[in-house]
């Protein structure tokens, strides 16, 4: 019993100890860069910044695209999270309910879009979108964001279909439900969870997503990302890219912290139920 509360210690002290290394000092590193003045470096044998500012947050909000690329980047990640749900619902309820000959292969094909590298995929279409007289760099980046971001929602509603008890379905289908009923009684509120766990990984992933943006939307229509990346470029500025560093991560944690707040919820709500 001892042996066994000393190893839970320990691995709980590694575990706080990985967190901090891991988030915590990056998280803390990003936040000190952000708030150097612009009129005092900071720089070797400096161990803390001469002096705490929002000068670069000012300096990058009124002269770069910033807030363009904030409504950019936080428009474009809930249409392709809602996009990319209603086109792979009807593909993973056919993985989920379904059984069909070649299922298993058709599977793994729709998951190629995660193997392939995000720069190929957006020169493809880039060569595709131009063939086809599409010129819109909202609508070009939304389709290959839709495609690059589609199999993790086939994944997940896959697996929520299959959880379905059949003998709901059955009953419902018993007392003459439909095929819109069935799915709105049934179907949708337990698969809410799921859905909600989709949309929020597209959105993250869009969000973050800078291949596709700078190929087809570059120069025009420019993201978080592509700005994040102009700064650690061939001119690294270090301060500038802690501050767009910060704007890109901090909303998804707290979406991903409120995404876990919500599934807590239903699962004790559907627990309650049961």
């Amino acid at each position: 019993m001892r042996t066994s509360r000393a190893l839970n210690r320990f691995l709980v002290t590694m575990l706080c100890v990985v967190s901090i290394v891991w988030i915590l000092l990056p998280l803390a590193l990003a936040i000190l860069w952000s708030l150097v003045d612009p009129s005092e470096p900071w720089s070797y044998p400096d161990l803390f910044p001469k002096k705490l500012s929002f000068g670069r947050w000012t300096k990058l909000w009124e002269t770069t695209t910033l807030p363009a690329a904030i409504v950019n980047s936080y428009y474009l990640a809930p249409v392709t999270g809602l996009v990319c749900l209603a086109l792979a619902t009807p593909t993973a309820y056919a993985f989920g309910r379904l059984d069909f000959p070649g299922k298993s292969v058709a599977q793994v094909l729709s998951l190629l879009p995660i193997v392939l590298p995000s720069f190929v995929i957006a020169i493809f279409f880039s060569a595709v979108l131009l063939r086809l007289n599409i010129f819109d760099r909202f609508l070009s980046i939304l389709i290959g964001h839709t495609v690059l971001f589609m199999p993790y929602a086939i994944r997940v509603l896959t697996v929520s279909f299959s959880n379905i008890p059949q003998d709901l379905i059955d009953a419902a289908r018993d007392m003459n439900a439909g095929v819109f009923r069935r799915y709105r009684t049934i179907y949708l509120p337990i698969m809410m969870p799921g859905y909600a766990a989709a949309f929020v990984i597209i959105a993250v992933l869009s969000i973050e997503e800078f291949a596709l943006a700078f190929v087809l939307g570059a120069p025009d229509f420019t993201t978080i990302p592509t700005i994040l990346y102009s700064y650690l470029g061939q001119n690294f500025v270090r301060p500038n890219a802690a501050v767009v560093s910060l704007i890109l991560v901090l909303p998804n944690v707290v979406v991903l912290l409120f995404l876990e707040r919500l599934l807590r919820s239903v699962q004790v709500g559907a627990g309650t139920k049961g």
